[in-house]
């Protein structure tokens, strides 16, 4: 089944509305255009007495509209919410969901703990976020824990290096070979590891190859399949080796940035990520420890530096 979702709203910007994807029998995928900045993919397991929901959404408006998607599926409650990783356009949502048991890998809890919701206006412009609250997740795990949906087996596993996020969990449905990869993979817009690590994000990618799935569920952007990780691969690489030659040329992110020749990345979303992606590859070139912390206000100033002094584009 493959379905726009009315939420019941005019969209201000333009884009397709969300749309609602049964990737397998059950297994839905809730696909929001045009997965730019604060415009994330979800997901839901339907089973006969509940439903299992992956990931919230950044503001309240994209968040109901999702919990309307789900309602218009099955009106079993949703009891179980896992987060891929703590990015408040995963999670700012979560409070939204009631009761319903939050799970995710303990660092995504301590992130979600030390973040707010609003307040980046510098950043993203005016966004309205709603009326939402900080909700960490109830349910932690440190390499991975099984969730059950009737007879249907969840594999919610930690990818077990700094990647998008030093938290970063994936959704693995063995029986019908469907990945949920939260941010890990994006499809269509450029991969931000700023928070996470560029080394750690390629280790990543050689370790979503080894489910051999037939359906991705990205963390943005259209449902696709493992023949798109050899882009993100490719992209990392790119990063790795200019960051390698721009460093050791002296020149700093900002400047190496602007002066890269994407290529074949440059129709991708949100290319200013690419400044903040060198500034962890400039770290990691230091021998800093993958995920460690950097200084993440400069990587943003010079994105928006690069982005000719504009906020970044949200349409959230």
């Amino acid at each position: 089944m493959s379905a726009p979702t009315a939420n019941g709203h005019p969209d201000d910007h333009g884009l397709p509305p969300p749309e609602t994807i049964e990737v397998a029998n059950g297994v839905f995928a809730y696909v929001q255009p045009d997965g730019s900045w604060w415009i994330n993919n979800t997901g839901f397991l339907v089973g006969a007495d509940s439903v299992t929901a992956i990931d919230a959404s950044s503001t309240e408006r994209r968040t109901r509209g999702f919990l309307d998607a789900i309602g218009r599926v099955s009106p079993r409650p949703v009891r179980t919410l896992v987060n891929t990783h703590h990015h408040g356009d995963h999670t700012n949502g979560n409070c939204l969901f009631g009761d319903a048991t939050i799970v995710a890998h303990r660092n995504c809890r301590a992130g979600v703990k030390e973040q707010r919701i609003g307040g980046l206006e510098p950043v993203f412009g005016e966004v309205e976020w709603g009326e939402l609250t900080i909700s960490p997740p109830t349910l932690t795990f440190v390499e991975q824990v099984e969730l059950w949906v009737d007879d249907l087996g969840a594999e919610v596993r930690h990818i077990g290096t700094p990647a998008h996020t030093t938290g970063d969990a994936v959704v693995w449905l063995p029986e019908h070979r469907v990945l949920f990869t939260g941010d890990l993979v994006f499809n269509g817009g450029t991969p931000f590891v700023l928070m996470g690590s560029v080394a750690g994000s390629l280790v990543a990618i050689e370790r979503l190859r080894r489910y051999q799935a037939t359906t991705i569920v990205p963390g943005h952007g259209a449902v696709c399949d493992p023949r798109h990780l050899d882009a993100i691969d490719g992209y990392l690489t790119f990063v790795q080796r200019l960051a390698a030659e721009a460093k050791g040329a002296g020149v700093p992110p900002l400047q190496a940035a602007r002066e890269a020749d994407l290529g074949a990345y440059a129709e991708w979303l949100d290319a200013e990520r690419l400044v903040g992606n060198l500034h962890r590859a400039y770290a990691e070139l230091d021998g800093q420890p993958l995920g460690s912390p950097i200084d993440i206000v400069s990587a943003f100033i010079d994105m928006i530096t690069y982005n000719g002094g504009r906020p970044l584009r949200c349409l959230a």
